[in-house]
Formats: C-alpha cells, sequence, structure tokens
C-alpha cells in the first residue's frame, strides 16, 4: 500500500504539473471507487475547475480546486495517479479520467478497486483531516510530541506508529524499517519506551521516510509514481521483506510475526529491545 513517501512523490509531481491546468471532462468507467460522490455529480462540479495546488495529507493524495472542493485520492493496494498514461496502459483498469486542458489526462487507475477517490468540501475536508495524526515530517513533531501521543497506550508501538489517528502516513513498511533503525522491539508496549527511545525513533523514522521520498518511493509490485515509474527505495530496505536474512547491524538471522497487527513484521530478536 502506498505510504507517505510515495504518496508524497505523487503530490510533488502531480503539483508541479497541473497548478492552473483546468479540468474540460471527467468520466468514471468505475465509480464503485467514489466515496461522498455519485459518478453524475462529480463531473458537474469537476468541469471547468482548475487545479490550485496537491499536496499529501497522511497517505491521501489532495487536489485543491479554484471553487474550493478537494479530490482526495486514498490509492490504497494497487491505485495509481497518472499523468498522460501511455497508450499501453489497460484502459479496463482506469477508474476515474479526467480529461484536462491543454490535451492532457489524469487518470486514476486501480487493479483491485480498492482504493477511493472522495470530493470534500472545505468544511467536510476540515472535519476529515481533523481526525488524522500529526505528520512524522513536520518540524513540531519530535521525541516529546511522539511520547505525548504513546502515553499510557499498551498498545504494540508497530500498531500505534500504524494508527493514522496517532501518526500520520505510516504503514507497514516504513514502520518496520523505522523501529529496526531506532532498535526498538516492535511488540514493546507503546508507553515503555523512554524518552530518549521515543527521540531514537522520531530521528529514524524522518531519516528513513526522508531517503524514500529521494529514492521515489518503494515499489514491490504495483506502485507507480505520477510518470508511472517505480520507487527505488526497496533497495535501501534493512528489514521489511528481509525475513531470514542476516541482520546487517549483528548478524542475527532477521525473525517474521503477524502477531503484532495481522501483517508481516520483520524484526531482529537481539538487537530491537
Amino acid at each position: 500500500m502506498p505510504e507517505l513517501p510515495e504518496t508524497e512523490t505523487i503530490a510533488r509531481d502531480l503539483d508541479a504539473a497541473l497548478r492552473g491546468v483546468r479540468i474540460v471532462r471527467v468520466t468514471a468507467p468505475h465509480a464503485d471507487v467514489l466515496r461522498e460522490v455519485s459518478a453524475r455529480a462529480l463531473a458537474a462540479r469537476l468541469a471547468g475547475e482548475a487545479f490550485v495546488r496537491v499536496w499529501r495529507r497522511a497517505k491521501n493524495v489532495v487536489l485543491e480546486l479554484d471553487g474550493g472542493h478537494r479530490l482526495v485520492v486514498q490509492p490504497r493496494f494497487t491505485g495509481a495517479l497518472l499523468l498522460d498514461p501511455s497508450a499501453t496502459d489497460d484502459d479496463a483498469y482506469v477508474a476515474v479520467r479526467l480529461a484536462l486542458s491543454g490535451g492532457r489526462t489524469l487518470v486514476y487507475r486501480d487493479v483491485r478497486r480498492l482504493g477511493t477517490v472522495a470530493l470534500m468540501s472545505p468544511t467536510r475536508w476540515a472535519a476529515y483531516e481533523g481526525a488524522l495524526g500529526p505528520e512524522p515530517l513536520d518540524a513540531a513533531f519530535d521525541g516529546a510530541a511522539l511520547v505525548a501521543r504513546i502515553k499510557g497506550s499498551r498498545r504494540p508501538i508497530k500498531t500505534v506508529l500504524m494508527d493514522q489517528r496517532a501518526v500520520a502516513g505510516i504503514g507497514n513498511i516504513y514502520a518496520t524499517e523505522a523501529l529496526w533503525r531506532a532498535g526498538v522491539d516492535p511488540s514493546r508496549g507503546a508507553d515503555t519506551l523512554s524518552p530518549s527511545e521515543a527521540t531514537t525513533l522520531v530521528r529514524e523514522l524522518r531519516s528513513t521516510l526522508t531517503a524514500s521520498i529521494a529514492a521515489r518511493g518503494t515499489t514491490f509490485r504495483d506502485y507507480r509514481d505520477a510518470k508511472g515509474e517505480r520507487g527505488a527505495f526497496a533497495e535501501q530496505l534493512q528489514a521489511y521483506g528481509r525475513a531470514g536474512a542476516p541482520c546487517t547491524r549483528c548478524g542475527a538471522r532477521l525473525a517474521s510475526t503477524m502477531a503484532i497487527d495481522g501483517r508481516t513484521t520483520v524484526f531482529c530478536a537481539w538487537c530491537q529491545r
């Protein structure tokens, strides 16, 4: 599932390309991805609107329009926002298509159609965004801020990191990786982390996310950026996807479990405490 680095990459690419571009026509061949709007209403409300900016919040790509509405896209497992896709792309998987001024095209393509495309008013967006946790790359998010979010929580620290109400944008890949880099056992109760451990975890989380953004995200199978290209961060992963391989820090064999949150967690039983 695209997490913070992947959606940040998509949002940056689209922001550079779409500011001031106007929507000419909208079609939704697979309207089951739509939320809070019908295909007919989406087409009527977006026609003639221009993009003001595109940014990311949590795992969402937010396309702000000059009429005030936000088109909020959460790609999830197999979704992709593609700008001017090639003619070889399979149209059978295009769920929403926006014909743009200048002859350009923006599509939301989703093989399994588990992602969502929502149209939100400013008021609705404010309520939606208000339920999300802080952004881990914001300057105000430090060790003390993390301690405040995890105080009194007995849930595993990995589960808390992936809770979008606690910290926005983190999923299985980057929670697993940051915890390995910080030397923190992912199954530890969140409230057992000391202030210094929380500070280290935030530092490693920032470092991991920043490095992944620089590599344009992580692609194992489905993720593509707005240009249809793969991310390269998989080559830098030290824990996620490496179960059974030697830990690059201590040499022990990396273990895996699904007991924490029902998803595969890779960790080192020797150097993550």
